[in-house]
């Protein structure tokens, strides 16, 4: 069975119109390059960490990772899979 990460991506792969030998190919390629898969197709430990991770929370990780802050600190668009930087209150 391919590690969560990979078949998460292989299922998008699919949906925009490639054939699933395709999919595999392209999702192995990608995942191995990112370190998320190693070349046998099997999760890494980062791999693992991020498969388990909901879509809120990888795009709140990658915007920590793109800008800083802490994930509380951003709010989750689930239709655009984006996220926003929460407005902060200043106290008086």
């Amino acid at each position: 069975m391919a590690p969560k990460i990979k078949a998460r991506l292989v299922r998008q792969l699919k949906a925009k119109g490639k054939s699933t030998q395709a999919a595999f190919a392209i999702a192995q390629s990608v995942l191995k390059k990112s370190g998320n898969v190693d070349s046998s197709g099997k999760a890494t430990a980062k791999g693992e960490k991020r498969g388990n991770m909901t879509p809120s929370a990888r795009a709140k990780d990658r915007a920590v990772k793109r800008s800083g802050g802490k994930p509380s600190d951003y709010t989750y668009n689930s239709k655009k899979n984006t996220t926003r930087k929460k407005l902060s209150i200043r106290q008086k």
